[in-house]
């Protein structure tokens, strides 16, 4: 048998290698830049479809949520009836007492809590009006540069290339073995 015939695999590895290599940088820099545009459209309906619109409204005005930021809001209430207000106002600080700011806090959260679902929801509705998703998406994709795709791809590329190479060596060995059968 002459050895240098098993080279033909290693050939076919290298080979199967750099033709997925050529066919990356060929999608990469060409294919994908000319279609990008085309592509991030249908992507952006793709997106806009997968994740209504609806779902976030529902999260915003989700009562559990306004629930967990009550707290939040009933410290800045506390710290502005306890000292904020008297900065502003001296004169009314100096009647208000810790019993009658309580009773303001409980009024006032009482109202922050029936206020905020409204708010929220009015708030959602103006997100839905500015926010368009499919054309955000679409514009951010537009702007994606190659380069900048072939950095966020590069281990799955590597694992495309390594499989490009496996492929060369299993093409060579299957050649060696036909061509080691018929001589």
């Amino acid at each position: 048998m002459n050895y240098w015939l098993l080279i033909i695999p290693i050939l076919s590895a290298i080979l199967g290698w750099i033709c997925t290599w050529i066919a990356i940088r060929v999608l990469l820099y060409s294919i994908i830049p000319s279609r990008q545009h085309s592509l991030a459209k249908n992507i952006g309906k793709s997106v806009s479809a997968a994740f209504p619109f609806s779902d976030l409204e529902n999260k915003i005005t989700d009562p559990g949520n306004v629930k967990k930021i009550m707290p939040m809001v009933e410290g800045h209430i506390d710290d502005f009836l306890r000292n904020k207000l008297k900065e502003k106002m001296p004169v009314i600080g100096m009647f208000i007492g810790n019993k009658t700011i309580d009773s303001l806090k409980e009024v006032f959260l009482k109202e922050i809590e029936d206020l905020f679902p409204q708010v929220l929801k009015q708030f959602a509705g103006n997100l839905r009006e500015e926010l368009n998703i499919e054309t955000l998406v679409a514009n951010k994709i537009t702007n994606v540069s190659a380069g900048q795709l072939e950095a966020a791809l590069s281990p799955a590329l590597r694992y495309f290339q390594i499989w490009g190479a496996i492929t060369g060596l299993i093409v060579g060995i299957i050649n060696l073995v036909i061509f080691l059968a018929i001589q």
